[in-house]
């Protein structure tokens, strides 16, 4: 979720119970990834299955690649990316949200042209629980 643009800070949201969370805790840094709809049954798996007990690169078939400014690594098979380092974080009921700065923001070569195109991108969004969507290609403007 974007919550800022000057500086520009996104926010995620983690349950404490989630290794993920714990990693972000300790290093104060993270990679948001930005998937397509290709890329469904990846971050399917990568929802299911804990880095604690398994690796989630090798379980859900997915790549990394290091990270320009962060430690944290990037996933190849992901179309953006936005490197990010914990300005905040604070706990609202079950979850903490982690308030990052991004240091470095990019996007795999030949996926946005001078023009943004929904049809060509279709990112992968998270509608709670096992349900996913993409955004309808249609652009609608006031």
């Amino acid at each position: 979720m974007p919550t800022s643009t000057n500086p520009p800070l996104v926010a995620v949201s983690i349950a404490p119970q989630r290794h993920s969370h714990t990693l972000i805790e300790e290093s104060q840094e993270f990679v948001i990834n930005l998937p397509t709809l290709e890329l469904l049954q990846s971050v399917y798996a990568c929802g299911s299955f804990s880095g604690r007990s398994f690796d989630k690169f090798k379980k859900a078939n997915l790549t990394p690649i290091p990270a320009k400014k962060v430690k944290a690594p990037a996933i190849r098979e992901c179309i953006a990316h936005l490197e990010c380092t914990v300005e905040n974080q604070f706990t609202t009921g079950d979850h903490t949200i982690f308030v990052g700065e991004i240091v470095a923001a990019y996007v795999n070569p030949g996926v946005f042209t001078e023009r943004y195109s929904l049809e060509t991108a279709r990112m992968l969004y998270h509608a709670g629980g096992n349900n996913f969507a993409v955004l309808d290609p249609k652009i609608y403007k006031p």
